[in-house]
């Protein structure tokens, strides 16, 4: 289809997907008339619409109605005729100064990385954080941070560091934070957290570890800290409201009431891990391209991140409608992500 439309031909569809990413509303003639570079008169513009239109690409919502982009036209321009934009310097510093802070899980990384997507998009931002209950780790080290409180970090053999902080009496002698790092880095070596706490815990019943009380007890809190976790993907979705802000008509209601439903139980919504699991870098989803979002007439632009070997972890994007403004919001997902990777790992 790319051969077979003229230049004047894409120059026209690139206007009317840009007049309808900003008004959402068909687009006529005389509106891309003005907006072309070349002199082209609206006569000239209808036929050119009208082949448009034979090729699948728009359609007319009603008899005299300007055209709209089909799924088909949005697909033809994201693949051939889209120029992504860049972030400014102070978009990019932005976007690492809200992600990264000292001393924080990567779930609130991860959270903080979800708002800012849906803040700096205007759309629904989501992110499929790692599941942990399958991590192999390497390495456990307790920091003091301040009289009464300590940081417990773990490195996964992935690369991942997750930090907790716990507990601790107000008078901690240091070399207890460096006993207990020691012990149990040596216990979770290989090992995952499952199977580290199940021989960690034995053995300091039976009080076999020759550690002293006080250090017992703070690796009891260490391994306390992540006794919650879950045993798959976790999903994080901030920005819901936003999906009613381009709400028109009483069935777009209803669409987006099931795709509530579906972001509410995380149905078919990990499978978003999957998806990025087979490319690199940003993929967009136009509508019936994706079987959750076809529902609600959405467009998903998504970007996995990854581990420090390179493995894909998880998945960070935007929904949005079909008129997202995808030259914007793919550099901010991508550079998200990539942001996100550096910081979990």
């Amino acid at each position: 289809m790319i051969t077979e439309l003229s230049q004047r031909s894409r120059e026209v569809l690139r206007q009317i997907v840009e007049v309808y990413v900003e008004t959402g509303e068909p687009v006529g003639s005389k509106t891309i008339a003005n907006r072309l570079p070349i002199t082209l008169s609206p006569a000239s513009i209808r036929h050119v619409m009208a082949d448009l239109e034979r090729f699948g690409l728009l359609f007319s919502p009603h008899t005299s109605a300007g055209r709209l982009p089909t799924e088909a036209g949005l697909r033809f321009f994201v693949d051939g005729l889209l120029e992504v934009g860049n972030l400014t310097e102070q978009e990019r510093s932005d976007i690492e100064a809200r992600c990264a802070a000292s001393g924080r899980g990567t779930e609130d990384v991860l959270t903080e990385a979800t708002q800012l997507l849906s803040g700096l998009s205007h759309y629904t931002g989501l992110v499929v954080a790692p599941k942990r209950k399958d991590a192999a780790f390497k390495q456990a080290e307790f920091v003091g941070l301040s009289p009464g409180r300590a940081l417990v970090i773990l490195v996964s053999d992935d690369g991942l560091v997750e930090n907790r902080v716990i507990e601790t009496p107000a008078d901690l002698p240091p070399s207890v934070l460096v006993e207990a790092s020691n012990y149990l880095s040596a216990r979770l070596l290989g090992r995952t957290l499952d199977e580290a706490r199940v021989g960690i815990v034995e053995e300091l019943e039976a009080d076999r570890t020759e550690l002293n009380g006080l250090t017992a007890r703070i690796v009891e809190a260490g391994l306390a800290t992540w006794s919650g976790d879950s045993s798959r993907e976790t999903l994080i979705v901030r920005g819901q409201a936003r999906l009613l802000e381009d709400v028109s008509a009483v069935e777009d209601l209803e669409r987006v009431r099931e795709l509530y439903d579906a972001l509410e139980t995380k149905k078919e919504v990990i499978r978003l891990l999957e998806l990025t699991e087979g490319g690199e870098g940003v993929q967009i989803y136009i509508g019936a391209e994706n079987k959750l979002f076809n529902m609600a007439g959405c467009s998903l632009i998504v970007a996995p991140y990854g581990n420090s070997h390179n493995r894909v972890i998880g998945a960070i994007g935007v929904i949005g409608p079909k008129r997202l403004n995808y030259a914007r919001i793919v550099p901010m997902v991508d550079y998200t992500a990539k942001v996100v990777g550096a910081l979990v790992s």
